[in-house]
């Protein structure tokens, strides 16, 4: 493997000048006599035309090894080595070192050009060269129909929570097998709707691989980094970043951190876009620069290998003599990508009152209703409190949207329960919320001074404009679902009614009639004779 530069951005075009001198490449291990030929090769550098690559996690290679291409939406080019990727077109009649090409079709062939997505890889041996599919057993936990026909979803009116799920002992569970289903809306065969999982795992994925032919996986670690190879190259994904890895393709996950836990939401039928700024203008929220993508990484691997595919919800392994993962140069704009949330840029208001939550929005993907999203993903971070003459915490809320929220790390403040990273909490749509009696109190008799607010802390929330219900894992198997305690608000009494008086003597010096209750009665001690 190349050693990465001490710089932390390159400008590739010097890269691919550089690349011209002849440079080795190195295995990633050395092979052993008696076993299949499995080698790694890759550039840290991509060699893409234009643009820049940039090192993982602000140049800490001890975190993140790997390299990247930014810009969220553009169309990438990248090869391992130079002449790997065919020049002024996709389909040779014989590609460079007798590769495949083979192009990953994402939306329809005639959507409008700005809605199309693709890639073309360039392979040592195509998807196509496999050995069949067969069906797996059912994952119980694993949940793809939301209709509440369905007998094993169910529907909560009520606010709920659940304390960190269990991560299994042992050394037996890879992600494919941590998977497990909480809540969710529609159907992927409607291609509208969304699923929201939990993994929870202790094992690097050998060669096996996944893939979700139902929809977009946004995957937010909780604990443990995942280091996620996919046919594009190398992503390393730590608690505090998240990932997108689209429909259809293919990846494996190791823990480099051991036992690892986090969140997916899973969209049907669209992909995730970076929300409309508006009158913010051009920047601002999650910047496009800060996206990163992989960059052509490929493995040489004759073995065999496993391709777990989801599909309406069922697993089906597809066994194949060869890894999934020789892709050798690709180009395209359907490409896997992370982001680390610490770089989102908080707005909210400098004068007074709330903006509305919808400016904590990191991601959305659309609904097949113009304006409204099917999900949007939003993130509470560090950030800066100075409106002046105003209720600072979240005001009490009956809201469309149904929420379900989690902590990724750090403390929360404001919850009635112990919300804690690993675990979740749910409220659906026009559940009143809001924060509990004690906090409320300090709230209205604080001094308004500037607050930086949700230090440490990053918290999410998985908001969608449809209904959720929730799983026979999450209601009846997890052992960690608890009901808010409703008796947090209990001491929100009707202070209404210690001013009274006031109000009558101020009606009556207007000519007005005084308060009366429904039955029309003067409320006694309200006027004084």
């Amino acid at each position: 493997m190349y050693r990465r530069p001490a710089r932390a951005v390159a400008r590739l075009s010097a890269v691919r000048a550089a690349s011209t001198a002849a440079r080795p490449l190195a295995l990633s291990r050395p092979v052993v006599a008696a076993a299949p030929v499995a080698r790694t090769f890759r550039r840290e550098l991509n060699t893409q035309r234009g643009g820049y690559a940039v090192v993982g996690d602000n140049g800490n290679t001890s975190k993140d090894p790997y390299t990247y291409q930014v810009g969220f939406g553009n169309r990438f080019a990248s090869e391992a080595f130079p002449g790997a990727l065919p020049l002024g077109q996709n389909s040779p009649q014989k590609c460079a070192y007798d590769l495949y090409a083979e192009q990953l079709t994402a939306t329809s062939f005639v959507a409008p050009r700005h809605q199309n997505q693709n890639s073309w890889m360039y392979r040592i041996r195509p998807a196509v060269a496999h050995q069949g599919f067969t069906e797996l057993p059912d994952n119980p936990d694993l949940e793809s129909n939301f209709l509440p026909q369905n007998p094993r979803v169910h529907v909560s009116a009520t606010q709920l929570a659940w304390t960190p799920f269990d991560i299994p002992g042992g050394n037996s569970v890879d992600f494919i097998d941590g998977l497990k289903t909480v809540a969710g809306n529609g159907d992927p065969t409607l291609k509208e709707g969304l699923a929201i999982h939990i993994y929870a795992c202790n094992k690097d994925m050998e060669k096996r691989a996944f893939s979700s032919n139902d929809g977009d996986l946004l995957i937010v670690p909780e604990k443990g980094r995942l280091d996620i190879q996919t046919e594009y190259g190398h992503m390393m994904v730590r608690p505090g970043e998240v990932c997108i890895i689209q429909r259809g393709l293919r990846f494996k996950v190791k823990l480099p951190d051991g036992p690892s836990r986090g969140y997916i939401q899973e969209v049907y039928g669209v992909h995730y876009e970076l929300p409309a700024l508006g009158p913010l203008g051009a920047n601002g929220l999650a910047n496009a620069r800060d996206f990163e993508h992989p960059v052509a990484a490929f493995d040489i691997d004759q073995s065999e290998w496993n391709i777990v595919y989801k599909l309406c919800g069922k697993l089906f392994n597809c066994r194949q003599e060869h890894t999934p993962f020789d892709v050798v140069a690709w180009h395209g704009n359907y490409v896997p990508c992370k982001y680390a949330l610490e770089k989102f840029i908080n707005v909210g208001s400098i004068s007074k009152d709330h903006c509305d939550p919808s400016i904590f929005c990191v991601l959305t993907a659309p609904s097949k209703v113009p304006g409204t999203p099917l999900a949007d993903f939003l993130i509470f971070s560090p950030r800066w409190d100075v409106a002046h003459e105003t209720y600072r915490p979240p005001y009490y809320h009956r809201n469309v949207a149904s929420e379900f929220m989690g902590l990724i790390y750090g403390e929360y403040g404001g919850r009635s329960d112990a919300f804690q990273p690993g675990g979740a909490s749910y409220e659906c749509g026009f559940t009143p919320h809001g924060v509990a009696y004690d906090e409320f109190k300090a709230a209205t008799e604080m001094e308004l001074t500037p607050q930086y607010i949700s230090k440490g802390a990053i918290a999410f929330m998985m908001e969608s404009s449809m209904m959720f219900t929730l799983t026979d894992y999450a209601m009846k198997r997890s052992g960690k679902l608890h009901e808010h305690e409703p008796k947090m608000w209990d001491n929100l009494k009707a202070q209404f009614m210690n001013h009274v008086d006031k109000i009558n003597g101020e009606l009556k010096a207007k000519g007005l009639e005084p308060l009366t209750d429904v039955n029309g009665k003067a409320i006694a001690g309200s006027v004084k004779v």
